[in-house]
C-alpha cells in the first residue's frame, strides 16, 4: 500500500526536533530508523500529517560512561549496541538481547531509543530495559526528565512520552559484581516478533541468590517484571531445585494476549519454562 501524504521535516538538532513537536503535537511523528513506523503509513495504521526525520541529529547517537551508569543515545543503532565495548562490559545482557532482532537489514537501520519509544509489549528490548532498571531520559518544550522503565511503557504501542517530547537517551545502570544474565525467546522465524521472551538478570553471592530481575515480553499489553519469581528466587541456591519452584510463578499477574500464533494458556506456559531457562543459564554465566 502506499501511505497517505504527509509532510517531511529533516531537523539538525534536538531543539529543533522538539519546536517542530510543539508546532504539530498529535500530527506530527518522529521517523528513527523507520523499522516500526513505515510499516504503519504503508499500511495507513499511522496518518501523521508531519514526519520530523531525525538521522541527522548526530548528539542522539553514542555510548559512554557516566559514573556508574552506561548511557545510550536514542539513534544509536542495534549493530552499534551489539557490538559496543562498554555495553558487552557492563550490561552484556543488551548486546545478547539485540543481535535477535529482526535481521541484519533492521539491526543496520532500527534504533535503540526507536524500539523502545514504540512501545510494542512484543519488542526484545522493553522487557530487558524493565529488567536492567533502565531509566529514560526524555527532553520537551519544558527542559528535560527522567522516567524510570516500569513507569514508561503504560499501555499498548503507548509509553509516557508527551506530544511534544522526545527520547533522547537511555541510562542503564552497570552490572557490578557477580551479576549473570540471560535471554529466552520463543518465536516462529528468526525474524519474528517474540511470541513470549523472558530476560533473567541475576546477582550470586556465595553459591545463593541475592538479587534477581525477570522481564517478560509479550505476557500483557507492556512488559512485565515476574515479581513473584523474583521473590522465590531471592536466597535460593543458585543450582538448587528451588530455580525450577520460582520458575512455575512467572506467570501470575499476566494477561497474555490471544492470536494466530497462540492462546493465553499456551504463553503461560511458555513463560514458566523460558523463565526456568534463562534463570538456570543467568546463574551459570
Amino acid at each position: 500500500m502506499i501511505p497517505a501524504a504527509f509532510d517531511y521535516l529533516r531537523v539538525q538538532s534536538v531543539a529543533e526536533a522538539v519546536e517542530a513537536l510543539t508546532e504539530h503535537g498529535d500530527e506530527a511523528k518522529l521517523l528513527a530508523g523507520g523499522q516500526s513506523l513505515l510499516p504503519l503509513l504503508r499500511l495507513r495504521l499511522a496518518y501523521p500529517s508531519v514526519v520530523i526525520d531525525l538521522d541527522r541529529v548526530d548528539e542522539l547517537r553514542g555510548v559512554r560512561e557516566d559514573g556508574d551508569v552506561i548511557v545510550i543515545g536514542a539513534m544509536t543503532t542495534h549493530y552499534a549496541v551489539i557490538h559496543d565495548a562498554l555495553i558487552k562490559e557492563h550490561c552484556g545482557v543488551l548486546s545478547q538481547v539485540t543481535a535477535l532482532i529482526g535481521d541484519p537489514q533492521v539491526r543496520n537501520r532500527g534504533t535503540f531509543g526507536g524500539a523502545l519509544a514504540h512501545a510494542d509489549p512484543a519488542g526484545d528490548l522493553p522487557a530487558v530495559a524493565l529488567a536492567l532498571d533502565a531509566e529514560m531520559v526524555v527532553r520537551g518544550p519544558n527542559g528535560e526528565r527522567r522516567i524510570p522503565a516500569a513507569e514508561f511503557f503504560i499501555d499498548y504501542l503507548q509509553s509516557a512520552l508527551g506530544p511534544d517530547e522526545i527520547l533522547v537517551s537511555v541510562r542503564v545502570p552497570k552490572l557490578v559484581g557477580q551479576w549473570g544474565y540471560d535471554y529466552q525467546k520463543f518465536h516462529r522465524v528468526a525474524q519474528a516478533w517474540a511470541i513470549v521472551g523472558a530476560c533473567a538478570v541475576v546477582r550470586r553471592d556465595n553459591g545463593s541468590i541475592a538479587q534477581a530481575r525477570i522481564g517478560l515480553t509479550n505476557m500483557g499489553p507492556t512488559p512485565i517484571r515476574a515479581a513473584g519469581v523474583e521473590a522465590a528466587l531471592r536466597g535460593a541456591d543458585a543450582h538448587g531445585g528451588q530455580l525450577r519452584e520460582a520458575a512455575e510463578l512467572a506467570a501470575e499477574g499476566t494477561s497474555p494476549p490471544a492470536d494466530l500464533h497462540g492462546q493465553p494458556d499456551y504463553r503461560r506456559a511458555l513463560a514458566r519454562i523460558l523463565t526456568r531457562r534463562a534463570v538456570e543459564h543467568a546463574v551459570g554465566r
